[in-house]
């Protein structure tokens, strides 16, 4: 449990670091929104790019572990929707809001440090592939099934949402890797060394920029469906994509261990900044607060669980 210690450890002393410089008074909130807003403009998108442009289309487009992460989130997603409708009696955008805080993890501020602890370089293909899922599938879903109260209402959530993937920057570096190792590119010297640079400058800051997030949230809202969406954040989502993964043919055990821990990450950190259109931010914001907490404890156990048995994912 010790060596799971050294990898989960730093991730949430660096999260308490934000808490508690923000907490202090060191840091705004404006002050993070500029961090926040350079890790996810510049930082994560030079990542990505570098880690898909030194790899050959194969490695890059692994059609299995797209698989079973957009499986088992589309699984996740629409049982959360459907439980919150039908059995709790959520208005239909809570819902579907609950359901996207089961199935879309934090990848690139949490689970992108993890997984560099736990595997290396190869994180930043896995995170790549998750971006992909996420950004192209689970975000426009998500958006699109909570507008859907009437047809003009989903025609104007599909087209926002299709706007909104086109102008991502992840997106775009995946698209430019993508083209940069069917090609065979490189960059010149002095720009390889720049990206590689913002590359690992996305780390530290963003584990920062969630902890000083977390300062003045508060645990409101009814605490059985915060628990509710945190347990399908934190368990349900990767036992999810861990069966499907049983069903599969093995596949390279390293990707077969990211794809696992990365559907066990906390929500995505713009979770309550989607709800607000909806009037359901502090609910959302509780959840975040929540699973986040609690994240520590699933996560370090479930490293443990996968450090004791590496048989099943082939290593």
């Amino acid at each position: 449990m010790s060596e799971v210690l050294v990898i989960t450890g730093p991730i949430y002393l660096l999260i308490a670091l934000g808490w508690f410089s923000v907490r202090r008074g060191w840091f705004g909130r404006e002050e993070l929104r500029v961090l926040g807003r350079f890790v996810l403009m510049l930082c994560l998108p030079a990542l990505v790019f570098d880690a898909i442009s030194r790899r050959t289309p194969a490695e890059v487009l692994h059609l299995p572990f797209l698989a079973a992460y957009a499986g088992g989130s589309l699984l996740v997603l629409f049982f959360g929707l459907a439980w919150a409708r039908w059995r709790r009696g959520a208005p239909l955008p809570l819902a579907v809001l609950q359901g996207m805080g089961m199935a879309c993890p934090n990848s690139g501020y949490v689970g992108f440090p993890v997984l560099l602890q736990l595997i290396g370089p190869a994180a930043g293909v896995a995170l790549a592939l998750a971006m992909l899922v996420e950004n192209l599938l689970l975000i426009p879903l998500g958006l699109v099934l909570a507008e859907s109260g009437g047809q003009a209402s989903r025609r104007a959530a599909l087209w926002q949402a299709l706007k909104n993937v086109a102008r991502n920057p992840l997106v775009l570096s995946i698209l430019a890797g993508f083209a940069f190792a069917v090609l065979g590119w490189r960059l010149p010297p002095p720009l390889e060394r720049t990206v590689s640079l913002l590359a690992m400058a996305s780390s530290p800051i963003a584990l920062f920029v969630i902890g000083g997030t977390l300062v003045g949230l508060r645990l409101q809202g009814v605490r059985v469906d915060l628990l509710r969406v945190a347990l399908g954040k934190l368990l349900l989502h990767p036992l999810a994509v861990f069966a499907l993964l049983a069903l599969m043919p093995p596949f390279d055990p390293v990707l077969r261990t990211a794809v696992v821990v990365l559907a066990a990450m906390p929500m995505m950190g713009i979770y309550p900044v989607l709800a607000q259109k909806y009037g359901e931010e502090r609910f959302c914001a509780a959840a975040l607060l929540t699973t986040t907490v609690l994240s520590f404890f699933t996560i370090s156990l479930g490293l443990w669980w996968l450090r004791q048995h590496p048989a099943w994912l082939g290593g």
